[in-house]
């Protein structure tokens, strides 16, 4: 298989893949794909089995067989990237960021504490090996990676966390003084061996707005009062 950007890095909007015979991958999302080319026969859809139903919200994916080649795009402000995965790898994901995988990936599941899941609202997370494979990756901007420490706690904003190392263990917090844990959303506390991977567009509405520029009277106001960025718009 192989992978063409619009970009000169791995990391873009939009890439072709192009699948050489027998290759094949799975694409969870189709409705993304924007040209294909390639007899008709190559690409098959099928329905999700109901556990995939529920994880993706969707019904359908797609078998992309070679040779043929598609080009796969993005709303503006997403992103694709590409991860390699071997036999040793021990990141979980949630299905909700897996793009497309290539054939004879081994997909594990992995069940989620209640409190986890609750805070998450995701049940299952999905662990990926192959000999020699591909995952590609929807994010909301780009991805980076942050390597663990199995002692100092990092902390993560759960809506930005894409995957992380199997032995990592998860605590859902806040940190800092008592003003700082008013005013962020659920973290993970996390420590554990390996890298985890976030995704870095994060959607803040407020943050926007201050950007854009409000009186200095109404800022003070939204941070000083308990609630203050419901209450003052």
């Amino acid at each position: 298989m192989h992978i063409v950007s619009d970009q000169p890095t791995a990391l873009s909007q939009a890439v072709t893949v192009q699948l050489e015979p027998e290759e094949a991958v799975y694409v969870l999302h189709p409705q993304q794909i924007i040209s294909f080319q390639g007899q008709s026969e190559q690409r098959e859809d099928r329905f999700m089995d109901i556990a995939g139903m529920y994880r993706k919200r969707k019904f359908i994916q797609s078998k992309i067989t070679g040779p043929s080649s598609f080009l796969i795009g993005l709303p503006a402000g997403f992103c694709i990237q590409m991860i390699p995965i071997t036999e040793g790898s021990d990141l979980l994901f949630e299905w909700k960021h897996i793009l497309f995988y290539t054939e004879g990936m081994k997909v594990e599941r992995r069940i989620q504490t209640f409190k986890n899941a609750v805070i998450t609202r995701e049940l299952v997370k999905m662990k990926f090996s192959s000999h020699d494979g591909v995952l590609g990756i929807v994010s909301n901007g780009p991805l980076y990676m942050m390597e663990l420490d199995p002692d100092r706690p990092t902390f993560v904003d759960v809506g930005c966390l894409v995957a992380y190392p199997e032995n990592a263990t998860l605590k859902p917090r806040v940190y800092g003084n008592t003003l700082a844990s008013q005013y962020m959303n659920y973290h993970w506390e996390m420590t554990g061996r390996g890298y985890v991977l976030l995704q870095t567009g994060k959607s803040d509405a407020q943050f926007a707005k201050d950007i854009e520029g409000d009186g200095i009277v109404k800022r003070v106001l939204r941070e000083v009062i308990p609630f203050g960025s419901v209450i003052i718009k």
